[in-house]
């Protein structure tokens, strides 16, 4: 009962040998509308699940707005919309395109019951997230039955002691307290060998800085990557702190210069997730 929401993919995912192909820059990248004008949430309905892969993004209430941040709309859709591309071109994994060949992807509350359908679930500028109670019981809920949550792009000692402060409301951390990853964790081998996550700042605050990549100085210099287990040592939550995962995939098209710095390593750390999550 607890990986029921993942059985389907479980089944059908075969991971290939990675090509190379993902580290060619493509001018333009694939999409680049979400940067110009609000995209409403795109949402599924009862029928939008069968058993291949969509990209689940959580949305949230925002408390406060952090520098650079959108709420959860942080990233979408080209992140959402880039990434898919990626996990079926380098993997085996059957990523659900519909009809004009382009992958579809869903935002869902977390009162919504079609999240457990949803293996997993990004959440964007997650230090500026807030849940009421009757979302606190169905992401606990969630989680204890096999799902899985990733926290990434929030920066700082703020950031992050406001999200431990919601996370603690889902899962008591007397009982399921936050770690760091050692190096010799799965999860860095999964399929790409990842020395290290990387920093990765938005394409903005790189530009800004002239090439610097801590976007709140010394206040986040040091990348985090953190999870919480269950009981059986199975990552439920994983953290990426300090950095800008999905920016890497986001705005892969917009500068060849920040693409060969980041967008490489961001497609390493994002699919080796990806295939951990659906393999444990």
């Amino acid at each position: 009962m607890r990986r029921i929401i993942r059985r389907t993919l479980l089944v059908l995912v075969l991971v290939s040998v990675a090509s190379a192909g993902f580290a060619q820059f493509r001018g333009g990248g694939f999409r680049g509308f979400g940067r110009f004008r609000r995209i409403p949430p795109r949402t599924p309905s009862a029928d939008s699940f069968d058993g291949r892969y969509h990209f689940c993004r959580l949305m949230y209430e925002q408390v406060y707005r952090e520098d650079g941040g959108q709420g959860w709309s942080t990233d979408y859709p080209d992140a959402d919309i880039n990434f898919s591309i990626r996990l079926s071109e380098l993997t085996k994994t059957p990523v659900a395109f519909d009809e004009r060949r382009q992958p579809e992807f869903f935002v869902l509350s977390a009162t919504d019951p079609l999240l457990f359908r949803c293996p997993w679930a990004i959440v964007e500028d997650a230090g500026t997230a807030w849940f009421e109670d009757d979302e606190i019981e169905q992401l606990r809920a969630y989680l204890l039955k096999g799902g899985f949550l990733w926290l990434d792009d929030f920066w700082g000692p703020e950031a992050w002691d406001n999200w431990v402060t919601q996370v603690s409301r889902i899962l008591p951390p007397s009982e399921y307290p936050i770690v760091d990853i050692p190096r010799d964790h799965v999860v860095f081998r999964t399929l790409f060998d990842v020395e290290a996550i990387p920093q990765v700042p938005s394409i903005q605050h790189w530009r800004r800085l002239g090439g610097g990549t801590s976007e709140r100085g010394v206040y986040s210099s040091e990348v985090h990557f953190r999870a919480i287990l269950d009981h059986r040592g199975r990552i439920m939550v994983i953290m990426t702190h300090n950095t800008d995962i999905a920016d890497g995939w986001e705005r892969e098209g917009e500068d060849p210069r920040y693409f060969y710095e980041f967008s490489p390593k961001s497609y390493s750390v994002g699919i080796n997730i990806m295939m951990y999550m659906m393999t444990n």
